[in-house]
């Protein structure tokens, strides 16, 4: 069992919505054909857990500030996916751009 210290912990900042980051959250890791595909696991408002092969957890939350949606994503063994799947939000400075294209762009991801 891994310790809680080891966990990988992961915040940006967006200009979508939370629905909207937690539906591409699940398509982008449910649909990877790579070594760590994830499996819906639960659902809510605010949050998705989705689970590994190896019992691997990875939990993407969001929730709306003044500033912009606050996307956290916690993990063990997904941190550079996570982090990709990040990187590939609009941020708030940016210019809107098209997610879906991006997040497509991530290695082994399918939209």
């Amino acid at each position: 069992m891994h310790q809680q210290s080891n966990r990988q912990l992961q915040e940006r900042l967006t200009t979508l919505p939370v629905a909207e980051v937690l539906a591409l959250a699940v398509r982008a890791f449910t649909r990877r054909s790579g070594v760590y595909p994830a499996f819906l696991e639960k659902q809510g408002p605010s949050h998705v857990v989705l689970r590994g092969q190896g019992g691997e957890e990875l939990v993407v939350a969001a929730r709306v500030t003044e500033d912009g949606t606050v996307v956290s994503g916690s993990t063990y063994l997904f941190d550079q996916q996570l982090a990709r799947f990040l990187d590939a939000l609009p941020s708030v400075s940016a210019l809107p751009v098209v997610v879906a294209d991006e997040v497509a762009a991530l290695p082994g991801a399918v939209l």
